[in-house]
């Protein structure tokens, strides 16, 4: 197939399956997305996943520097702490983080430790909170 034909067929292929960016069951109920993606039976390719995650990082990295512009003064660690968390948790529940986020403004690195280690996240993602609390408090990668 030239390429010229492969571009007929992917504009065809657009045309008959429609774009959805939110996954959904098609007529048959597998679970799909995009242009017809069966999710059930193709899911994604390693490739494919790392092409999520680095649009799902650059979207928690712009919302931390929109929402909490204070967080520029980090060094790249503790950012990365709040950027991890953002990825994890989503925009609000990371704003839930009230007082974690009060001793991080104030340059309490201790203290945001003390109360990433102290949620209930923390007893969810287990060895996740433990790490990045640790990156928090000394400011080095873990």
């Amino acid at each position: 197939m030239t390429a010229a034909d492969r571009e007929r067929l992917r504009e065809q292929l657009r045309r008959d399956e429609g774009l959805r960016l939110m996954p959904y069951r098609d007529t048959t109920g597998h679970l799909s997305i995009g242009y017809g993606r069966n999710l059930d039976a193709s899911g994604i390719s390693s490739g494919e996943a790392e092409v999520l995650l680095d649009s799902d990082l650059l979207r928690a990295e712009d919302h931390v520097r929109a929402a909490m512009p204070w967080a520029e003064r980090l060094d790249a660690a503790r950012l990365g702490v709040l950027v991890n968390m953002t990825f994890n948790l989503g925009p609000d529940g990371v704003a839930g983080f009230r007082r974690m986020l009060r001793a991080l403004e104030r340059g309490d690195h201790a203290g945001a430790a003390r109360e990433m280690l102290g949620s209930l996240w923390a007893g969810q993602v287990g060895d996740r909170a433990t790490r990045l609390a640790r990156q928090m408090e000394d400011g080095t990668w873990a």
